[in-house]
């Protein structure tokens, strides 16, 4: 009886497990901006930070960045800018459960 029992508690554990790391999607990408203090050319630097808020690994995130403007290059392995306005964030590569990207620019956004 005792080890029906574990087994039964340990499939329930288990099925949590797995199911609560199977809803990670875009809504748990997160992306926060504070300035910085410093300016480059007049232009403000902002501390950008990419952080993924689910327990699960996600990988090819894409941000749209259309009319981003940098007064220093970007690092193409932390933002490799794409066509159609859009930004692939670290090469595609995952971002770990619960995991940041900093991101330091000297930016501005156009207003086209």
């Amino acid at each position: 009886m005792a080890t029906t029992f574990k087994y039964l508690v340990s499939i329930i554990f288990l099925t949590l497990v797995i199911k609560g790391s199977g809803y990670c999607n875009l809504n748990n990408i997160n992306i926060g901006t504070t300035k910085s203090g410093r300016d480059l050319k007049g232009i403000t630097e902002w501390n950008v930070v990419v952080t993924n808020n689910c327990s699960c690994a996600q990988s090819q995130i894409r941000l749209k960045c259309q009319g981003f403007q940098t007064v220093e290059s970007v690092d193409p392995s932390i933002l490799k800018i794409e066509s159609g306005g859009i930004c692939l964030l670290i090469n595609g590569n995952p971002l770990k459960g619960f995991a940041s990207q900093p991101l330091k620019q000297h930016a501005r956004l156009s207003h086209r």
